[in-house]
């Protein structure tokens, strides 16, 4: 029954997951964590695995303090999901004409627009003129004019960030067109902050390195940053820029998909529901055990009462839409998604494009050698994830994918 308590730890570390399942080396990075002075507790999510300097799938609450690294280089990365009024019966035998309009609107892996997407004519086209300027997010001259503010090392970035708006990225990036248990068609897309959150996020992990305080830690990775200092508040600046670029960057992601859905099915009147959006790499101020602290998910999602969440599985099993239950044990958090059970590396050299073809038998997606690492057998069992987790989340809709985009 979880949680469990993980052992040798300074602050007090739960884990929805047992330890013989989470490798030595993931254990090795939640129990140095866990030993840092201003860490008041730990909580690890069934779908935790190895990451950089912190695992994947960790929430940590620290007073005063937050390690760049419990939050990721993809800062604000996290998902996106709308239904829509299709059904599986609106949807052809063959839906690779569908995938290459949505590749055509939305670029995929290092690619950009050619030039920065017109907000608010993607909105007028796709949810109508009275919805302009609201339905992807109001603001957007305040939030290019804040650009300017960001560390100095990455102002030459800023047309790249614009024209990096609205695109998919590489990696376990992917967007899917999926099918409800009731057969209704939905949309779910994963990304983040791009180029311009990981350059952010590297620069103050290095400036985070160099700060006395760090120098007798564990793991270098771990470098904190302290309330109150002038690099703290030079990261938080930069960190909640990048976390709204992120959110605006799905926002436009799922207009463009739902545009080219809409295209694809011209003939007839495709509506799309309230998205449900949600970061798993980001800092929120909360309240824990009635103390003020500065939450880090890395890998996890916030899993409040009534708060609606996805979470997502390989591209061949299926994804969920979750309701939390605020249980306060886990920080109010849930997983956030299935998590890799082996490393991209060892993904390629154990499968082959074969393997691939078998296990996403039935999804419209690319089946090449570039997405090997991507397979689903890589990733752990989204079923069991989701079983592990049911003092956290209700299920709300169970979702298979018919298509996938990767980068």
């Amino acid at each position: 029954m979880f949680p469990v308590e993980l052992r040798g730890t300074r602050a007090q570390t739960l884990m929805w997951a047992h330890e013989h399942e989470v490798e030595p080396a993931a254990l090795r990075q939640l129990r140095n964590i866990a030993q840092l002075e201003w860490v008041h507790g730990v909580r690890v999510m069934p779908d935790v695995h190895l990451g950089k300097g912190a695992t994947v799938g960790s929430v940590i609450a620290m007073r005063d303090a937050v390690a760049p690294a419990a939050v990721g280089v993809d800062i604000g990365c996290g998902m996106e999901a709308v239904l829509t009024s299709l059904t599986a019966a609106d949807l052809p035998d063959n839906l690779h004409s569908l995938r290459s309009r949505i590749e055509a609107a939305v670029p995929v892996g290092f690619a950009a627009h050619g030039d920065p997407v017109n907000v608010n004519r993607l909105n007028a086209e796709v949810f109508g003129q009275r919805a302009a300027g609201t339905t992807l997010r109001a603001g957007w001259e305040r939030f290019w004019k804040a650009f300017e503010s960001l560390d100095s090392g990455v102002q030459a970035r800023e047309s790249k960030a614009h024209k990096q708006m609205g695109t998919l990225g590489g990696g376990n990036h992917f967007c899917e067109v999926c099918l409800d248990s009731e057969q209704r068609v939905w949309i779910l897309l994963h990304s983040g902050s791009r180029n311009i959150g990981k350059e952010l996020a590297e620069r103050h992990m290095s400036v985070a390195r160099t700060l006395p305080h760090n120098a007798d830690l564990p793991d270098r990775d771990l470098a904190v940053f302290l309330s109150g200092t002038p690099e703290m508040n030079a990261y938080r600046r930069d960190l909640t820029w990048a976390q709204e670029y992120a959110a605006r960057n799905r926002a436009v992601m799922l207009a463009l998909v739902c545009k080219a859905v809409r295209d694809e099915f011209h003939g007839q009147t495709v509506r799309f529901d309230n998205p449900i959006s949600c970061h798993h790499n980001y800092v929120a101020e909360e309240v824990i055990d009635g103390i003020p602290m500065l939450v880090t998910r890395k890998g996890a999602v916030r899993a409040g009462a009534g708060d609606l969440a996805l979470i997502p599985g390989s591209m061949g099993t299926r994804s969920y839409v979750v309701r939390g239950k605020g249980n306060p044990a886990s920080f109010q958090s849930a997983s956030h998604g299935a998590g890799r059970r082996m490393s991209r590396n060892a993904a390629k050299r154990q499968f082959t494009v074969a393997d691939l073809v078998a296990q996403t038998e039935g999804v419209e997606s690319r089946k090449d050698a570039g997405v090997i690492d991507e397979i689903p057998a890589a990733y752990k069992d989204i079923d069991q994830v989701i079983a592990a987790q049911s003092d956290l989340v209700d299920i709300v809709a169970t979702l298979r994918q018919v298509l996938c985009v990767k980068g």
